[in-house]
């Protein structure tokens, strides 16, 4: 668990074009997320930060994403609120 008002960073497996919309938890302890957005213009990016903020109940100015903007594999950092 991270210290209070520490940022916590995740790791996604990005899907891009999938038919719907989710965000799951791998045993691993890393995340997949299939979003509908084409990986084209950052839509995929963009809808990807929406479902992670809503997911984890914070604001889309919250999230961000580390590394792997332009790969399928990201690392999330999400600021406390």
């Amino acid at each position: 668990m991270p210290a209070a008002g520490a940022p916590i960073v995740i790791r996604v497996k990005v899907k891009p074009n999938a038919r719907k919309t989710s965000l799951e938890q791998l045993p691993d302890g890393s995340w997949l997320a299939r979003v509908r957005s084409p990986a084209r213009e950052g839509r995929a990016n963009s809808e990807l930060i929406a479902l992670v903020a809503g997911h984890f109940l914070c604001p889309k100015g919250a999230v961000s994403i580390k590394s792997g903007a332009s790969g399928r594999t990201k690392l999330i950092r999400i600021e406390p609120g």
